[in-house]
C-alpha cells in the first residue's frame, strides 16, 4: 500500500529593528529513498531574496537563502509532496546468531567503516558515571537489544516541552528525565554507541494522526546498523520502529547535523519566530 503525503511548512519572523542583510539554510525536503519518492517541492519567501538549492555534508538537499534588501518581517512557506511506501519494519531476514552479531561489530574492519556513527559527540556524549546506565544481553540478538533499548529510553524519559533546548547536553537530560524527541534519540543513539552499534540522528516529519508523541514542527528518531539487516529506524519518543508515518529529510551524528534551520542575520533588538507543519496523506 502507498500514501500520497502533503506536508506544508510555514515560518513567521518578525524583527524589533529593521534586518539589513541575512543568511538562512532550511533542511527541510524530505529525501528520495527506497521507501519514499518527493513529487514536488515549492518553496517561497515573502520578500524579494535568492533562493539556491544545494547539497549538505550528507548528501542531502538544502534550500539557501541570501536576503540583502531591509525587512522587519519575512515569511517562508514550503510544500512538498510524495509517495511513501507502508513498511513492515520486522520485515527483514538475518541468518546470523547473536554471537556472530557481537562478533562482527567488534572487529576493526566494521569499527573503521562506521567510525563516524560510533564516535560520540558533545549531544551524544554519555556521562562517566552513567556508562552503564543500559547495557545488551549478548545472549538476545542485536535486533531484540535495540528494540529493548528502544522501550527502555522511552520509559526513562517523560515527554515534555520547554525544559530542554537544541544545545541540551545528556547529563542534564538523564538528571531531569524530561525532554523531547530530540532528547529521547540522543540518549538512544548514545547508549548504542556505548554498545558498539553505529547509530545516527535522523530528521524529518512525523504524521501524528496515529496518536504519536512528536514536534509540532519536526521530528527525530534513530537509525541504527546491524550486521545482516543494515540501517534499522526506531524512535525512542513512541517506543516504535520508523514506519510509513516518518518521513525522513535527513541524518546526521546528532541534532547539529540535521538542523532545520540555520541563519546569521544582522539586525539588533529582539526577534520573534513562529513555525507550523502540517502533515496530511491519502491511501
Amino acid at each position: 500500500m502507498a500514501f500520497d503525503y502533503t506536508i506544508k511548512y510555514k515560518s513567521n519572523n518578525t524583527y524589533e529593528n529593521p534586518v539589513f542583510e541575512a543568511y538562512w539554510q532550511f533542511m527541510i525536503i524530505p529525501e528520495n529513498n527506497v521507501s519514499q519518492k518527493l513529487l514536488s517541492s515549492d518553496f517561497k519567501t515573502s520578500v524579494n531574496a535568492r533562493i539556491e538549492k544545494s547539497i549538505s555534508g550528507y548528501n542531502f538537499q538544502t534550500a539557501r537563502i541570501h536576503c540583502k534588501q531591509p525587512f522587519e518581517t519575512i515569511q517562508f512557506e514550503a510544500e512538498f509532496k510524495l509517495t511513501k511506501e507502508e513498511i513492515n519494519p520486522f520485515q527483514f531476514a538475518t541468518k546470523m546468531e547473536p554471537s556472530q552479531e557481537f562478533e562482527a561489530i567488534n572487529t576493526l574492519e566494521f569499527k573503521v567503516e562506521h567510525e563516524s556513527f560510533l564516535t560520540s559527540t558533545k549531544l551524544t556524549k554519555l556521562p562517566s558515571k552513567n556508562k552503564a546506565i543500559h547495557t545488551f544481553d549478548t545472549s538476545k540478538s542485536l535486533m531484540d537489544n535495540l528494540i529493548a533499548l528502544n522501550h527502555w529510553t522511552y520509559l526513562y524519559l517523560y515527554f515534555k516541552t520547554g525544559v530542554t533546548h537544541t544545545g541540551t547536553i545528556l547529563s542534564e537530560v538523564i538528571e531531569n528525565r524530561h525532554g523531547v524527541c530530540q532528547d529521547f534519540t540522543h540518549l538512544f543513539i548514545a547508549v548504542a554507541r556505548e554498545n558498539n552499534i553505529p547509530a545516527r540522528y535522523v530528521s524529518g516529519y512525523l504524521h501524528q494522526g496515529d496518536g504519536f508523541f512528536g514536534d509540532s514542527q519536526m521530528h527525530a528518531w534513530a537509525e541504527t546498523f546491524i550486521p545482516g539487516i543494515g540501517w534499522v529506524g526506531f524512535d525512542p519518543a513512541n517506543d516504535i520502529l520508523a514506519d510509513h508515518n516518518h518521513i525522513k529529510v535527513s541524518h546526521g551524528k546528532d541534532y547539529n547535523d540535521c538542523s532545520p534551520i540555520k541563519g546569521v542575520i544582522y539586525s539588533t533588538g529582539k526577534n520573534e519566530t513562529q513555525h507550523s507543519v502540517e502533515v496530511t496523506y491519502e491511501q
